[in-house]
């Protein structure tokens, strides 16, 4: 019903921007959308740690290295439209997901460690292509978007569109968006539940004693595999002042299908508990002095297959002078999960020159936890949901970072046919309150087609 609800509004608030844009249509002269083929490349490099590991069932490390590139082009098909073609490709190596099969380091295994073997390794192939159209007198734009993205145990295929209509001379913005996304996981499941994964293991109970008493009754395959993902959009922006303009949106988001991780692990606090590997770690096993052994999952991660979202936030900048810009962002979101979150954003843009800038930028965020979420150890099996996982939990983060921008409107600097518009660099460095922290720098490179 939501969705549908959604759907109707969508089409009415379409149907009248469209009307609107019908009888705006004096054009007193048109100047193409986008001059020229624009091309831009991006590289991010993102690490971090932790001690959850969603994977180790809220314990662990969560040691994380991604390194990922983009390349955008932005195409003029003609004066008023414009294709834009976006392609990523990122490679990851994870500790935690590593033990998703600790017995490839069948001697050590280990929440702390990463395991030895390829399972920490992987590749996430993206790609979009959007085509927008403009009016004459560039009031009134449409567009239209297809997505697709790939890694190990997962792919996601999307669609999509939207509508922005201004007017009050252009001071004044709204817009209207709506996507379909449609994934489909290839499940993976903790090794131990793998047929036969577990012959000719030595397994061990909670007191270090040979033991053929592991029996994970709960654990059965996942039924379903398919995530979908059904979302509306929508926006306003209007200029208050020469010095002030002010924005406001809210999405509608609703999700359904296989919502947790096949892999994440979950342990119950009234079920008995079985290791491998070194026995004489078992008493360390929630500290990273633990070497040499790993504990065997009672089940997976099973939540609803039903959760519906709504962020609503706004932002404001203001204009000091010409060396100064203030911008601010604020998003309250909350969900039928019992998550409540807010998320503070400030960047303070500082012109030192005709081609630099810099961007000093701070972000606060905080969120209660998901009813469903209990640490390691915590869940009884008499539950229907339950998850470990710390994205859940209750916890406050902190972001800090800086940028510097390069900008030569006149591209004097050339790579073959394209000149050099703008050289982007920015870091990031992200401490949250369960002990997660993380770094992240980007650069980007946005040539122009001469």
């Amino acid at each position: 019903m939501k969705i549908t609800k959604t759907i109707f509004l969508f089409i009415f608030l379409v149907s009248m921007i469209s009307y609107g844009q019908e009888k705006d249509s004096t054009v007193v002269f048109k100047k193409r959308v986008l001059e020229s083929t624009e091309v831009d490349f991006l590289l991010s490099y993102y690490d971090q740690d932790g001690t959850h590991s969603a994977v180790s069932g809220g314990i662990g490390s969560e040691k994380l290295n991604d390194l990922a590139t983009n390349i955008v082009v932005a195409m003029p098909l003609n004066d008023d439209d414009v294709l834009t073609v976006d392609l990523g490709l990122s490679a990851y190596s994870s500790a935690s997901s590593s033990n998703i099969n600790p017995f490839e380091s069948i001697n050590n295994p280990t929440p702390w460690q990463a395991s030895s073997g390829a399972s920490g390794n992987d590749q996430l192939l993206s790609g979009v292509a959007t085509y927008a159209h403009s009016s004459d007198n560039r009031n009134f734009i449409w567009n239209a978007d297809v997505s697709f993205s790939n890694e190990y145990d997962y792919t996601s295929v999307g669609f999509g569109g939207g509508v922005t209509k201004l007017f009050n001379e252009k001071n004044a913005e709204v817009s209207v968006k709506a996507n379909v996304y449609l994934d489909k996981w290839q499940p993976i499941y903790p090794k131990e539940f793998e047929e036969n994964a577990l012959n000719g293991v030595t397994i061990y109970d909670q007191n270090g004693v040979v033991s053929n008493g592991y029996l994970p009754s709960k654990f059965s395959p996942v039924t379903s595999v398919d995530r979908n993902s059904y979302s509306a959009s929508f926006a306003f922006s209007q200029v208050l002042t020469k010095n002030f303009q002010l924005s406001l949106f809210f999405d509608v988001l609703q999700q359904q299908g296989l919502l947790s991780s096949p892999y994440h692990r979950t342990y119950f606090a009234d079920k008995s508990h079985y290791y491998v590997g070194q026995p004489q770690y078992i008493n360390e096993y929630t500290s990273p002095s633990n070497v040499g052994v790993y504990e065997l999952a009672d089940d997976i991660e099973r939540l609803p297959d039903n959760r519906f979202k709504l962020p609503i936030g706004a932002r404001f900048n203001y204009y000091i002078n010409e060396h100064f810009i203030i911008r601010t962002y604020y998003r309250y979101y909350t969900d039928d999960w019992d998550i409540n979150a807010h998320t503070f954003n400030i960047e303070v843009p500082i012109k030192i020159s005709d081609k630099f800038t810099a961007y000093p930028m701070y972000r606060y965020y905080t969120q209660t936890q998901a009813k469903y979420f209990s640490p390691y150890q915590t869940h009884l099996s008499t539950e229907q949901f339950y998850t470990s996982d710390f994205d859940l939990s209750t916890f406050s983060a902190n972001q800090y970072g800086f940028g510097v921008s390069y900008t030569d409107l006149f591209a004097k600097a050339h790579l073959f046919s394209f000149g050099l518009k703008n050289i982007d660099f920015r870091f990031n460095h992200y401490t949250r309150s369960d002990g997660l922290s993380a770094n992240i720098g980007t650069i980007g490179f946005k040539f122009v087609f001469q």
